[in-house]
Formats: C-alpha cells, structure tokens, sequence
C-alpha cells in the first residue's frame, strides 16, 4: 500500500509519462517583423520552413534507412543527432533536423506513424529580397547554450539575430511564442485538441521596422565598391539617420539562411577578402588629412590662431633630425583656407604644436588633454552610440596610454606625436565615425547619434536618437573651415569630387598602411542645408583624390538629382570598371 501511494501519489515520474504519450506540447512560433527601407521598399520578409523534431522516451525502433532517405541525412549522423536530443532531455522535444525542405515535410508525414516520437514543426525562416546591405540587415541563426542559460525566453533551436539590424532589434522583430497541445494516438498522429485548447495561446508576430536606409542608394553604392576593398557611408546630417552603409567586398544575405548556412559562413569565413568583416563599423583606420579640418578648429576655438595666421611652407616641416613631408610649398606663408584647400602638413604641425605648447595650457601634457576633450566632443575616441551591436570605438590615447609607451616618465614635447597633427600615427578612426566628423561640420558644431532603424511599428524610436550632441567648438569659427573644404572641391586636391549645380565641401586623405597606402575622402553638400555626408575609404587606393572622391561625389549626386548627368556617366564608367583587388595602383604622385 505505502509503495502503490508512493508510486501514484508522490511520484509524478510515471503521471508525466503518460501525459507524454497522449500529449504533445508544440510552440507556434510567431513570423519574424519585415524589414523596410525608407521610401517603404520591402527589404526582409518571412518564408514557411519545418523543423523535425524528437522525443526521445516516445521514440521506438523503426527503419532508419527509409528515415535518413526521407530526409536527406546519413545513418552515422541519425544516430549523432539522437544522442544530442537524449543529452538535452529524454522528456521534452527538441529539433532533431531544422529547416526541412517543403517536400520532404510532406513526405515525412505521409508516414509518421512508422515514426513514434517524430513530428514536424512550422516555422519560417528569412528571404532578404535583394542581394546588398548584408551588414546591415545582419542573419539569423541558431542560438547557443550561453544565450539558452541567459535568457529563458529561448530554447536550444531557436533562431536568433545574430548580427547587423536583426540583432538590434532582436526583442522587436522575434514577436513573442504561442504554445498548442494536442492529444495523439499510439500512431503519434494528432486527434484534437487537448481540453479543446483552454490552455493553448497564440504567437504575436514580431513587429515591423523601418530603416533609415535608402536602398537604391545602398545598391548603387555597393556597385561602385564592386571589385574594391573598403566602405562607403552616408549619413543625414539634419537627423543622424544612415543612407548607405557599405562594406567591401561584401556577400549575399541570402547564404546565411536554410541548412547551407553553416557551410557558407565557413566560405566567408576563410575568404582572405573578408567579406564577413564588417568595415564601415570596425575597421580602425587612420583618419590622415581629413582630419586636418578639427585641429584648425581647436585652434581657432583656444583663441591661438585666426584664419588669417600663416606658415611658411618649404615642402615639409622640419625641427632637427625631424621631417615631415608636404606636397604642397608656398615659402610666402598659406593661411587657413590654402591649407585645406591643397593638404598642407606643415601648417598643421605647426598649428598642433601651438595647442599643445600654449603658455595657457601650463604643459604639454595638459596642452594635450584639453586637445584630446575637443576631440571626444567631435564623436572621435569613443563608441557614437549607433544602434548596431558591433560599432567600435577608434583611439584617440589616452595621457596614460603615453605615459606607458612614448613619455615613460619623461617630460611631454609635442614632436614626439607630432604626427597627430595629419591624422597619422596613433589616431583612428571608423568610416561611421568619419562620416559622422562630416555631419559635425555640416551642422557647424553638432551632430545626432547615426542610427540606422528610423521606426518601430507602434512605438517610437530612442530618444538619444533625438537629441542634437553639442561639441565644444563655437558655431562662429566654421566659416572658413567650410569655405576651404569647397574649395577643395573646386579647385584643390578634390576637384574631381567637383558636381554641376550642387556645391561640395569636402577634404581628400591618404592613410598610411604597410603596404601600399589608402585613399579617403569626406564630404557633405549641398553648402547650406547639407542633405547628405559622405565618407569613402578605398583601401590600397594611395590617393583620395584617385577613387575615394570621384566615388563619394557620385554618391551624392545619384542621392541629391536620383540620376548622374551625361557629362559624369564617364567617370561613373571609370569608378564602376575599377578593380583594385586585381589590378592594385601602381605608385606614382597623382595627387593628395
């Protein structure tokens, strides 16, 4: 008697059993939110898919070849699989094969009474529409235990955003499960609902979004960068949003989705391009002379220069044993404008060192911390706050960072990281950052968080998103700033940058590499009211003026007219037909 008690009373052990055999609990899980561009274009939207799913303790001999045909996998792998699903629970089902094709779902169930323990499962998978913007929109894929044990919502099986936009917005577009119980005959085949589901609750869809992405735009971009190593971005200075986001070379969206999945992203993986590297947002790059425009400000904001202070230039600047190179020479003395106009090095090594040497200051170093605050007001040095999970930071050191590595102790002298002031040595940068530099200028001193997600069906986006982010620099000292850099575009080391009917203001670059040196270039137009910066970055490219400004004017025009003019399809033919990765530039002095 105490052992029948025992045994029907306080052991649920065998009560579960049989619930096991005449229930099945199955999680509806709800579509995934569709993605739009813009102007509304549908970039990412849902397909139906079946997972085959186990339960271990139901499962009775059966034949395992006609199974494995069925479903398309070997008998060594069944078997792999089975344990896996045994490890995890011998109770509770789990995803035996995922992602089942169509008719190999049909086939299954014709006979899954010769199958006990099996089921299928509806569920969908993504189909992004086009192939571009993959680091954008991002993949979804399998999660993995660590997130299992973190967070209770999911279960081995499901799928996750994994990276890009789908990872952002996870808890936006998964929606939320809905849960069916069904009872079923010693065939494992369902006879109904189970107390006419009471207990049963719907799955709610994920929630649509809608990027701030221009697609056209991003497509055209991406075949500018074709046969190309580097990144595009363009971003709205009046709002922060992103137009365009490219990463070169980059990869269909559509190989990270179905039972391939695995298979690609080993491809991509091991590809010596990278295409997976998601360079708009992680390449560290050194901002070289398009950085030149935030020293002048510095400057003129701490009251050492004005924009009529002039250096003389004899093709480099030198101290001592020390020399800095210039491509441009006016012994006569250049003042601001000249300077961003032609790239002059050695009025901004000397502008540098005035800053950090000012009597104000009372040190070097202190010179030098009050430089690195002005920085850190621009967005350069520290994580902007975007809504991608993957956004770094760049560098701009630290005083400990020096005390550690150059200084050792000793007393600070601003030649020692004198090539700060070009944008070299330690200093980077991301193209999100650079772009975001453009917008600062744009906006005459300020800049809203680069985002990527515009809205959010039903609910509104971040605040942060927002509000306008206040640098340190007076409105009143951009005039000249903004005057040289279009005559950059007019006349100076942009020209080729120059588009018919809409003013350009923008600052070619060439950053250092150990092999052969990089070619940037960033921009905003129109002058007044700027609708879009721009930032390129073509790697091995050695001039900005070569690839990087032709390409950024490009897209501008294509964003600002939606067309490019008769008198410019030459150098869009040129631009698309470029293959640096085949056919790298050779070294000679084109330009700065």
């Amino acid at each position: 008697m105490i052992k029948l008690f025992r045994i029907q009373v306080l052991n649920t052990e065998y009560k579960q059993y049989a619930e096991k055999n005449i229930l099945r609990k199955e999680v509806q899980y709800p579509s995934r939110g569709l993605i739009y561009d813009r102007n509304g274009e549908l970039l990412v939207y849902n397909q139906a898919a079946y997972d085959l799913m186990i339960i271990p303790r139901q499962v009775k001999a059966f034949d395992t070849i006609d199974f494995c045909n069925i479903i398309d996998i070997e008998q060594d792998d069944l078997v792999k699989r089975m344990k896996k699903a045994r490890r995890y629970s011998r109770y509770k089902p789990s995803i035996l094969v995922s992602q089942i094709t169509a008719k190999q779902h049909v086939a299954i169930q014709e006979k899954l009474y010769k199958f006990p323990g099996f089921f299928t499962q509806r569920r969908t998978l993504r189909d992004y529409r086009h192939n571009m913007a993959a680091h954008v929109l991002g993949s979804v894929g399998e999660v993995n235990s660590r997130t299992v044990k973190r967070n209770r919502y999911y279960r081995p099986g499901d799928y996750i955003g994994l990276n890009g936009v789908e990872r952002s917005y996870e808890e936006v577009l998964r929606g939320t499960k809905g849960v069916n119980y069904h009872l079923v005959n010693v065939r494992n085949q369902k006879k109904g609902r189970y107390k006419d589901g009471a207990l049963d609750t719907l799955a709610v869809r994920g929630k649509n979004i809608t990027l701030s992405l221009d697609s056209k735009l991003q497509a055209y971009a991406e075949k500018l960068m074709q046969n190309k190593k580097g990144s595009i971005v363009a971003i709205e200075p009046s709002s922060g949003e992103i137009l365009c986001l490219v990463s070169s070379p980059g990869y269909d969206p559509n190989l990270l989705v179905g039972r391939e999945r695995g298979k690609n992203y080993m491809k991509l993986y091991k590809d010596t391009l990278r295409p997976i590297f998601n360079r708009a947002l992680m390449a560290n790059y050194s901002p070289g002379s398009t950085f030149k425009m935030a020293n002048a400000l510095i400057g003129l904001q701490e009251r050492l220069i004005t924009p009529k202070t002039e250096f003389k230039c004899y093709g480099a600047y030198t101290v001592g044993n020390l020399r800095v190179g210039c491509h441009h020479s006016n012994p006569f003395g250049t003042d601001m404008l000249e300077s961003i106009e032609h790239s002059c090095n050695t009025y901004y090594c000397n502008v540098f060192r005035w800053i950090l040497e000012a009597p104000k200051f009372g040190s070097v170093k202190n010179g030098y911390i009050a430089w690195r605050n002005h920085l850190l007001g621009m967005g350069f040095g520290k994580k902007l706050g975007s809504d991608f999970p993957n956004e770094l930071p760049g560098l701009v050191p630290s005083t400990a960072y020096y005390d550690k590595t150059k200084y050792k102790g000793r007393r600070w002298r601003s030649l020692w990281i004198i090539s700060l002031a070009i944008g070299q040595g330690e200093l980077g940068a991301t193209p999100l950052q650079m772009t975001n530099y453009a917008a600062y200028l744009a906006n005459r001193g300020y800049y809203y968080i680069p985002h990527i997600v515009k809205g959010v069906e039903g609910e509104t986006i971040d605040k942060k998103f927002l509000e306008p982010q206040q640098g340190s620099i007076d409105s009143t000292y951009f005039k000249p700033i903004i005057q040289g850099m279009h005559n950059v575009s007019v006349t100076g080391t942009g020209r080729f940058a120059r588009i018919p009917g809409i003013e350009v203001c923008g600052k070619t670059g060439t950053v250092e590499n150990a092999g052969q040196d990089h070619g940037a270039y960033m921009c905003f137009a129109p002058v007044q009211k700027p609708k879009i910066a721009v930032t390129v970055y073509v790697e091995n490219s050695k001039w900005g003026s070569t690839y990087a400004a032709p390409i950024a004017s490009l897209v501008i025009e294509k964003y600002i007219n939606d067309s490019i003019m008769p008198s410019r399809k030459y150098l869009e033919k040129r631009m698309l037909e470029a293959d640096i990765i085949r056919n790298p530039v050779k070294d000679k002095n084109t330009g700065h």
